[in-house]
């Protein structure tokens, strides 16, 4: 498997590509001069001058258009730091909210379970059985349990305010023939005032008629 294999990605590929054109032009300039090697006092001839100067141009555009990929390689790495930065500052929040939706998750949960095992009053209301309030109201056969219960309350209810109506009235009523005895009790007490009063008023009289002639 050779490096190609490895690198995949378009941009990187080109650097590589660059990088071996300038390796091989290298190569070409080395091997330039020492197929020119002259001795210490012998000037190279104008072709070969020129030939190796057209090659340093070469390696240098080379060079150039290496050092150019190699920036944009070092502000892309930048560019992919941050990014990747960010995208771990992005996960680690949505990790945080993810831990408190799965806090206030089991929260609710807990709140849930507390409120389904509470003991709550209407539970020990006496109601009348299901299947009794059913028979007597058989529209509510078919309802679910809430509104059944809701149901059979309203009844309990409407049971217990008519009782307490009639109570009132029975209480009323009560008052009504306490304060009518108490009439009569005061009745009868002054009429046995006035007996008394008369009674006295004819003891004269009734001496009167006791004496003898």
């Amino acid at each position: 498997m050779t490096i190609g294999d490895i690198v995949t990605d378009p941009f990187l590929q080109s650097l590589l590509i660059t990088s071996e054109r300038t390796r091989q032009q290298c190569n070409v300039l080395v091997d330039l001069i020492e197929s020119n090697s002259l001795e210490l006092d012998q000037t190279p001839s104008e072709a070969v001058l020129l030939e190796i100067s057209r090659q340093q141009k070469n390696l240098h555009s080379h060079l150039a258009q290496l050092r150019g990929l190699n920036r944009e390689a070092v502000l892309g790495v930048r560019q992919t730091k941050q990014a990747t930065t960010e995208a771990r500052q992005e996960v680690d929040k949505l990790h945080l909210q993810l831990q408190n939706l799965y806090y206030e998750q089991k929260h609710l949960r807990g709140e849930i379970a507390a409120c389904e095992a509470y003991d709550h009053k209407y539970q020990q209301l006496p109601l009348i059985s299901t299947e009794e309030f059913i028979q007597m109201f058989p529209e509510h056969k078919d309802a679910d349990e809430d509104t059944l219960m809701r149901a059979r309350i309203t009844h309990e209810y409407t049971e217990r305010d008519a009782l307490e109506q009639e109570r009132q009235g029975l209480l009323k009523k009560k008052q009504e023939l306490i304060a009518d005895n108490k009439k009569r009790r005061d009745d009868l007490a002054n009429l046995d005032q006035d007996l008394e009063k008369f009674i006295d008023a004819a003891k004269p009289i009734q001496k009167t008629f006791q004496k003898e002639y």
